[in-house]
Order: C-alpha cells, then sequence, then structure tokens
C-alpha cells in the first residue's frame, strides 16, 4: 500500500508513521514470508550467421545444477538456484530473492544441427549456441554464361 502525502510535512506526521510502521512491524513479529519455489530466468534468444543462441540470465546458481537437453527439437534448460544460509542465529523477516527448480522449454526450428550445440557458463550467464545445418546456410549459386 502507497501512501501519498501532500502538502508540507510535520515532525508530528513522521512520529505518526513511525509509530504506525512499528505496530506494523511488531504485529508481524515471527512472520515469515515463504519465497516461491519456483522461478523462470530471463532468454535472450538471438540469431546470426552461425546459428542461434540462447541466453539465460541464471545469478548464484551453479554450472552443475543446471540440465540442459535437446530431444524432438525441443530445447530444454533444467536446473536448481539453491538457497545458501548466510548464519543459522539469524532471524529471517523478509525474503524477496527466488530459490528453487526452474525449466525453461524452446522448440526449434528443424534448420539447426542440435547434434552439435555448445553451452558456456560465464558469469551467472548460461549460452548456448545452436548451429545452423549446412544445408540452411545461404550459398551464393553461380551463373553460367553461354
Amino acid at each position: 500500500m502507497a501512501v501519498m502525502l501532500r502538502g508540507p510535512v510535520s515532525n508530528g506526521d513522521l512520529l505518526g508513521f513511525r509509530t504506525l510502521n512499528r505496530v506494523f512491524d511488531e504485529a508481524f513479529q515471527g512472520f515469515t514470508h515463504a519465497a516461491p519455489t519456483s522461478w523462470v530466468p530471463a532468454a535472450d534468444i538471438s540469431e546470426g550467421s552461425d546459428g542461434v543462441r540462447v541466453s539465460l540470465d541464471l545469478p548464484g546458481v551453479d554450472a552443475k545444477d543446471v540440465k540442459i537437453s535437446v530431444e524432438n527439437r525441443v530445447l530444454t534448460i533444467r536446473g536448481e538456484k539453491q538457497r545458501k544460509s548466510e548464519q543459522k542465529s539469524e532471524k529471517g523477516y523478509r525474503y524477496e530473492r527466488t530459490f528453487g527448480s526452474f525449466e525453461r522449454i524452446f522448440t526449434l526450428p528443424d534448420t539447426l544441427e542440435t547434434d552439435k550445440v555448445q553451452a558456456s557458463y560465464e558469469d551467472g550467464v548460461l549460452s548456448i549456441l545452436l548451429p545452423r545445418a549446412e544445408k540452411a546456410k545461404a550459398r551464393e549459386i553461380q551463373i553460367a554464361v553461354k
């Protein structure tokens, strides 16, 4: 809920807001907000002369926790972002970072060599290159002059 103030704000108004904030904090003390059990990483898909590149933002995900498969022209990327607890003695009040499993599925055109897929992972970004099939690459045809 957003509170909009119009006009000048006095010290009494600020004291009232601080009191209201404290009342809410006390009312919800001990209440923990459950983090979502799954999330969807952002993906960029681009096409170049060498093929199609799929890039996913996976910050905080270990490469060993990601599985990539291609079957029947379907690219599937699955993984899990593990929650790393900082200190067991800390009491949590708010959790906004997402953790859990994810899955992204992409249907591929038949112009790609799905048996020659390459994947790399750097700085939390997964890059997958799906090379274009030789038969699908543009080629120049010479004209025979008689």
